[in-house]
């Protein structure tokens, strides 16, 4: 767009040609150029003194703006935006917001031209290259990638990988954190994903990611992975992969990434989240509120809840979730414990020395041993920890009761349960009771032989007779059909005490023999 002096310029230098042509060409007086004119005589003399036609010079037009009182403000963090990453940056209307409480009155339009200035000016401005608009139909495809993010999660500042997963024709996404991008991430996404959209579109749009692809082909070839098609089996859609650094072609969801990082993330990087699921509970809580909020960009009428209702209609029933795990073996040490991840977690005792299957989730892991799942923890992404669960070495307690004394394991028992050992381990064989009592864990359950425990205590004067009596009383108090076998096993471990000592008496039998006829003698014979 030309500017005001510009206009000017170039009216003033037509109407100069035309006076000359009128005074040197067709010999027209100066009062007969003043009258076609409308101009001074004065100004015609004073343009006709020049000897050659020359282009006038007029004063640069000053423009005020109510942005000129902050734009070395402006400047200045243009300057250190230029210098950090593109997640880092801050965008034209997180300034423009700045700049507003700093006390500027102006429009965010403004700051958007002298940013754009400002770059051609630093030299920072870069070539744009075309695309061609993609059009889908309804519950066709969607897009997915990653994108790399920073936050507090735990009180620690961590990385955290970014799931966007976005309907291609109703723009509905779903933002989902993870700290990594391993095949049990992937596999949750999608699940988390498709139940949010209620469906399962036709294809799936993929850059060449190493979860999904073993190894580009020629063309469009591709050898995916093994795991990943699985997947995609099981909830039948069709992975699409784009050709090698063009993610252009999947630019919905590119998008998604620049977006939401200004208008989600921003607010979530800077907050402390108290674990990962209370940070995904809240990303859920934003997705579902910008569809509310937002507009369709192919149909502006219309929000994106309002499409995402209309292509829930052709899309794929979900169905359950896809048992999205890596499976590896692992090997149990003489301690019970298996290593992963610089991590140690517990097994029961029973499969000590041996290899087990190790199947590992996002947020937890399971050992499975003979395919009956044996043990599983909460997954955890530090390192040098160990997790242990008590209850996996009661059994190794019947032939080594003295590991109660100092046991790690047993450091993570019910507070009920280290009182009672504390009261017990003051007399003389106090850990093998303490065993005995651990020892009805696994046949009544824990609750129930924490109840029982509970009870003894608060007569005060517990004991392992005590707290089997109490738990075989509350027992008998259950239906007899909840009793069965594992009652009548529990008791076949109960010491026997004889209550009435025998005595020498040889008179019994005398009378026994006074009482045996010989006619029962015979009857008994026969």
């Amino acid at each position: 767009m030309r500017s005001y002096a510009q206009e000017t310029g170039v009216i003033k230098v037509g109407t100069l040609a035309k006076i000359r042509r009128l005074y040197f060409r067709d010999k027209q007086s100066i009062k007969e150029i003043c009258r076609q004119t409308g101009m001074s005589r004065n100004t015609v003399r004073s343009w006709l003194r020049d000897p050659e036609m020359v282009e006038p010079k007029y004063p640069v037009r000053v423009v005020v703006s109510k942005l000129d009182a902050y734009t070395e403000t402006l400047s200045l963090w243009l300057k250190a935006d230029s210098g950090r990453g593109k997640r880092e940056r801050r965008t034209k209307g997180q300034m423009w917001q700045a700049l507003c409480e700093l006390g500027y009155t102006g429009s965010y339009g403004r700051v958007c031209a002298f940013a754009r200035l400002w770059k051609i000016q630093e030299g920072l401005a870069t070539a744009k290259g075309a695309f061609i608009p993609l059009k889908f139909k309804q519950g066709e495809a969607f897009q997915f990638d990653w994108s790399t993010e920073y936050t507090f999660i735990g009180g620690i500042r961590r990385r955290v990988e970014l799931a966007h997963t976005k309907l291609c024709a109703s723009r509905a996404f779903w933002l989902t954190a993870y700290p990594g991008q391993g095949h049990e991430m992937l596999f949750d996404a999608h699940a988390r994903a498709f139940e949010a959209f209620g469906g399962v579109p036709q294809r799936g749009i993929y850059d060449n990611m190493k979860t999904a692809v073993d190894r580009v082909l020629a063309g469009k070839k591709r050898k995916i992975n093994a795991r990943f098609e699985a997947m995609t089996g099981h909830y039948l859609f069709e992975p699409e992969f784009c050709n090698v650094a063009s993610g252009w072609e999947k630019g919905i969801v590119e998008k998604n990434v620049r977006d939401r990082r200004t208008s989600i993330w921003h607010r979530a990087k800077d907050r402390r989240w108290a674990d990962w699921a209370e940070l995904n509970a809240w990303l859920a809580e934003q997705s579902k509120a910008a569809w509310a909020e937002l507009n369709h960009p192919e149909y502006p009428a219309m929000k994106v809840a309002d499409a995402l209702q209309d292509e829930q209609t052709q899309l794929m029933p979900v169905p359950r979730p896809f048992d999205g795990y890596v499976e590896l073996l692992a090997r149990v040490s003489s301690t019970s414990l298996i290593h992963l991840e610089r991590n140690r977690y517990s097994v029961p005792t029973e499969h000590a020395n041996s290899v087990v299957s190790l199947r590992i989730y996002h947020d937890h892991i399971a050992a499975v041993a003979d395919g009956v799942r044996v043990a599983a923890h909460r997954r955890c992404f530090d390192r040098s920890q160990t997790f242990y669960d008590w209850q996996h070495y009661i059994s190794l307690l019947e032939r080594k009761p003295g590991g109660l004394r100092n046991g790690a394991p047993f450091e993570t028992m019910p507070a009920a349960f280290k009182q009672l050992q504390a009261i017990l381990m003051r007399k003389s064989g106090g850990d093998a009771v303490m065993a005995q009592v651990l020892a009805a864990v696994p046949v009544h359950g824990l609750d129930a032989v924490l109840v029982a425990a509970e009870l003894a205590l608060e007569s005060g004067k517990p004991s392992g007779e005590h707290v089997l009596n109490v738990l075989a009383r509350l027992k008998c108090t259950m239906p007899a059909a909840n009793l069965g076998e594992a009652m009548a096993a529990e008791l076949a471990h109960l010491p026997l005490k004889l209550r009435i000592a025998p005595t020498a008496n040889v008179a019994r039998y005398d009378g026994l023999r006074q009482s045996i006829t010989p006619s029962a003698v015979n009857e008994a014979q026969l």
